[in-house]
């Protein structure tokens, strides 16, 4: 089951979404594979430390975040990947890594690759390493309201 708050939201607003199930796969190239999801389709959330706050940092599952991009598009004097300690408690619904890109849900900033704002519908971790979820990708921008710009780089 996606994590609970996001559900909620989704639903409140009437968004529509498929939930897949999948077997348990640990970073987004195999959740990727696994759910036969081309990367390019497929959002990572990664959480960055831009001047003492969390934030995320959505990219494709093709790329890497480029924290000197973002640190730049901040417009932050320091820019660093977080911790697994530093971000744990942050996401108390969700499984360590699988947490999905709204950041809405947990008063977090969120940064998007531009690349990412180019497909029709995006997937992305629900939660858990279990399952994911596919929206309309315009659906997502619509409710999050991102800072977009280049934040990424191949991999």
């Amino acid at each position: 089951m996606p994590a609970q708050k996001l559900k909620q939201m989704l639903d409140e607003r009437n968004i529509k979404y498929i939930s897949i199930n999948h077997s348990p796969a640990y970073t987004a190239r195999e959740t990727a594979a696994s759910t036969f999801v081309p990367r390019r389709e497929f959002a990572k959330t990664i959480i960055v430390d831009l001047d003492g706050d969390k934030v995320m940092a959505v990219v494709s599952a093709s790329r890497h975040v480029d924290i000197a991009g973002l640190r730049k598009l901040a417009a932050a004097k320091e820019a660093r990947l977080a911790t697994e300690d530093e971000f744990r408690a942050l996401f108390p619904d969700c499984e360590l890594g699988a947490m999905p890109p709204f950041g809405s849900l947990y008063g977090m900033r969120v940064f998007v690759d531009e690349m990412v704002t180019e497909v029709d519908d995006l997937c992305f971790n629900a939660g858990s390493h279990e399952q994911i979820l596919r929206m309309n990708c315009a659906d997502f921008l619509q409710i999050e309201q991102p800072v977009t710009g280049s934040i990424a780089v191949k991999e």
